[in-house]
């Protein structure tokens, strides 16, 4: 850590990170300039073997940095064993929280997450995050690119995200929401729409739809995980 850690802490942003190098050094700076999180938070980047120069970037900046094998489920996990915040934070590296994020999630509730937003002016995505947001306050399930927030001790009575490759998220959301009703903040986190461009709208919607009702079908993550990362595979 380049600097001591706030002096009250009361939230830890954990980011899992995997070869992020293009985007980690722009939420890391976008985070260290807000007002709250100087005061109040600890950034932990959670590295699950990155070989781009994720490392080196984190490494700039006041923030923890922690290793574990690849896995968004089990970097979180391991990050959290360590966070010292009240507040628990899971933010993916190519999103960016709004302004007031800090005083709302300390309204007490024991859970939550954001509306999205995402990053491109094309119509398109209106649709899809009108969409994305009308589902999730029908189900009160959200993805993780919508940065799911916990109390500290609620997440551990959780057991922390399932140890499943893909869809830890869901999973988590659903635990969750049986055992206390999730805050849904309308201030929108701005999350990269950089997979429906790089894949297609339609073919990624498809795809993300079609991988939701398998998970509910019971289908195994790990098989979801080949179909949805087959550059992995």
């Amino acid at each position: 850590m380049a600097e001591p850690l706030p002096d009250q802490l009361r939230a830890s942003i954990i980011i899992p990170v995997l070869n992020e190098a293009g985007c980690l050094d722009q939420t890391l700076e976008n985070l260290l300039q807000r007002r709250w999180v100087k005061a109040y938070c600890e950034i932990i980047v959670s590295d699950g073997g990155s070989t781009d120069g994720s490392l080196e970037i984190a490494r700039r900046h006041r923030c923890k940095l922690v290793y574990s094998e690849a896995g968004r489920a089990r970097q979180m996990n391991i990050a959290s064993r360590g966070a010292l915040g009240a507040v628990l934070i899971f933010l993916h590296a190519d999103s960016m929280l709004p302004d007031d994020f800090g005083e709302l999630i300390e309204s007490g509730h024991e859970w939550g997450f954001f509306s999205i937003r995402l990053n491109s002016d094309s119509r398109v995505y209106r649709v899809i995050e009108t969409a994305i947001n009308l589902r999730t306050r029908l189900s009160k399930v959200a993805g993780g690119d919508q940065c799911l927030f916990f109390k500290r001790e609620f997440f551990a009575a959780l057991g922390g995200f399932p140890g499943i490759p893909l869809m830890e998220d869901i999973a988590i959301c659903k635990k969750a929401k049986r055992m206390a009703p999730p805050l849904i903040v309308a201030s929108p986190i701005v999350s990269s729409s950089r997979r429906w461009q790089e894949q297609g709208v339609i073919k990624t919607v498809l795809l993300m739809w079609s991988l939701r009702l398998a998970f509910w079908l019971g289908v195994n993550p790990a098989r979801l995980q080949r179909i949805y990362y087959p550059q992995r595979g």
